[in-house]
């Protein structure tokens, strides 16, 4: 019962984003998973290409894996649901491992009220937070612990933002939403992008372990990715 409630919910909140999306033409990333990935970079792109607000080069630069959702709904009146696709890149010793794709889904209850498009970026940032990544379905803050990441070019140095999570999460929101949180969300493989962009079913651990080559159709988001990531290191 509770589960039909968040899926009218959101039904009722987010048709009037959507509506808005079509009438400006936005692109649909969630559509095709090659789209999704061509998203991902730019939504990657963009955040870190803000001077002041940004993923920190310190942060980034430490992340054993990033898994950006472009445009993850969310919607609510007291209770609340939460449903995006993503794809993630987990380091190897080559480099950034192909793409998996994946789900992000769950409820909420609480003092929140209306609903929104987010950009969603998670920094899995230890080899705990990884592991619990390459099982494929994963409860955030359940199996994983999570936190808001900071923001800025640099890190404080007296911060403990690498000590106090495994993922830590980013967001660029688009219209209006009050109480939103990321605890209780489900992660877990989503097996119909991944079909339709390997051609063949492919299993998370094995994209992101590095155990098949990523396909050119990729690299928006990987070439992205590392150019970020080697700056970081720099």
């Amino acid at each position: 019962m509770r589960n039909l409630l968040v899926l009218l919910l959101l039904v009722c909140f987010l048709t009037p984003i959507l509506s808005a999306d079509e009438n400006t033409k936005a692109p649909e990333p969630n559509t095709k998973a090659s789209g999704r990935v061509e998203a991902a970079g730019t939504v990657l792109d963009e955040i870190q290409g803000a001077p002041d607000q940004r993923i920190p080069e310190e942060v980034l630069g430490s992340a054993e894996c990033v898994a950006v959702v472009p445009s993850m709904l969310k919607g609510g009146f007291v209770f609340g649901g939460r449903y995006g696709r993503g794809v993630a890149s987990c380091r190897t010793p080559k480099g950034w491992s192909a793409p998996a794709f994946f789900t992000i889904s769950g409820g909420s209850f609480g003092l929140q009220i209306g609903g929104q498009a987010v950009d969603l970026v998670m920094l899995i940032m230890n080899k705990n937070g990884m592991n619990q990544l390459l099982t494929s379905k994963f409860k955030v803050g359940a199996d994983a612990s999570a936190a808001a990441g900071p923001v800025g070019r640099h890190a404080s140095a007296n911060t403990d933002w690498k000590m106090r999570a495994e993922v830590l999460t980013y967001s660029r929101a688009r219209g209006l939403f009050a109480g939103l949180e990321l605890a209780g969300a489900v992660i877990k493989q989503d097996k119909d992008s991944t079909r339709e962009f390997y051609g063949r079913m492919v299993p998370f651990k094995t994209a992101l372990t590095g155990e098949i080559e990523a396909p050119k159709s990729a690299y928006p988001y990987l070439s992205t990715l590392a150019k970020w990531a080697q700056q970081a290191s720099k």
